[in-house]
């Protein structure tokens, strides 16, 4: 049976382990898969823009030998008529997967559920697994393990970062603390909780008080305040989230050797400064990278399966 990479619970502990050990291997050793997907053809589908998903999903099929085909479905349709079904249905006659940076999680599930080849979540508002398989790949690269460290996510609780990052982190073994405004909207999906805790293996806790959440952290992670189509709500989440920039002060509360992560863009001056983005432990430039070798692990994975 085809697999999909839809939501982060879609893999268990042994496969998130089993792509990131590739990760490393496609990373170390370039040459050894030049041509481990030739002749393959990946379409992206885009219906929200990205510097990271598009050059790091379109980089590694070439570095792979295949061919990735960039087609905007803004509006969340591929014409004016024809339904999301009926051109996931056609594309199964071209292609050999599908990759989708779609808003709704309905959408992604939608493509899974008609396409004949595997289909990726390259973003959705719910969840962002390509970003957390990026993530540990860059934190197991700079701490040498996963299981025992804290990571704490500090900002939109109720984010698909912050909902990847509670599910992926906790499942291999790591301490997960969402750092987040007591306000219902900003904190994690209590749905999502109990599902993830079901998965996990490292403990998941909830933090409204910015010093004490990232105390003992080996990790600290931040996304952007205002995502697309948040326009409206900047000027009271700008507000809300102050207390919550992760700036030097933050830092010193974490362990000395305490590395800080953001998937970008960043809004310097905003949920980040720029002393703690340029500072030796930031990795959130490795971490950008890291996109590029764990999707081309995840696309070898998927279609080799």
């Amino acid at each position: 049976m085809v697999r999909h990479l839809l939501s982060d619970f879609d893999l268990t502990k042994k496969e998130v382990l089993e792509i990131l050990s590739l990760s490393e291997d496609m990373k170390k050793n370039p040459a050894k898969y030049a041509e481990a997907l030739k002749q393959k053809t990946l379409i992206m589908l885009f219906e929200l823009d990205s510097l990271r998903t598009r050059v790091s999903f379109e980089s590694g099929m070439t570095q792979l030998g295949g061919h990735a085909i960039f087609y905007n479905i803004a509006g969340g349709s591929f014409t004016r008529s024809e339904t999301l079904g009926d051109g996931v249905k056609v594309l199964n006659r071209y292609v050999d997967c599908i990759m989708a940076r779609v808003l709704k999680q309905e959408d992604i599930e939608r493509i899974g559920e008609v396409s004949t080849v595997p289909v990726i979540n390259a973003m959705t508002v719910k969840y962002h697994p390509c970003q957390t398989l990026a993530d540990l790949l860059t934190i197991k690269e700079h701490k040498k393990k996963l299981e025992d460290l804290k990571i704490a996510y500090v900002g939109d609780g109720g984010c698909n970062t912050a909902n990847s990052t509670i599910i992926g982190c906790s499942k291999v073994g790591m301490d997960v603390t969402v750092v987040c405004p007591e306000a219902a909207k900003y904190s994690p999906d209590p749905a999502i909780l109990n599902q993830a805790e079901k998965q996990a293996s490292g403990a998941i806790e909830v933090s409204h008080d910015p010093l004490k959440g990232v105390k003992g952290a080996d990790a600290i992670y931040t996304d952007t305040w205002v995502s697309a189509g948040m326009e409206e709500e900047k000027e009271e989440r700008l507000k809300t989230f102050l207390p919550y920039q992760v700036n030097s002060g933050m830092v010193k509360r974490a362990k000395k050797d305490c590395i800080v992560m953001h998937c970008l863009p960043a809004h310097r001056g905003y949920e980040i400064t720029d002393d703690v983005m340029d500072a030796p432990y930031s990795v959130v430039f490795d971490e950008a990278e890291n996109r590029m070798h764990t999707e081309k692990a995840i696309l070898y994975w998927l279609m080799k399966h």
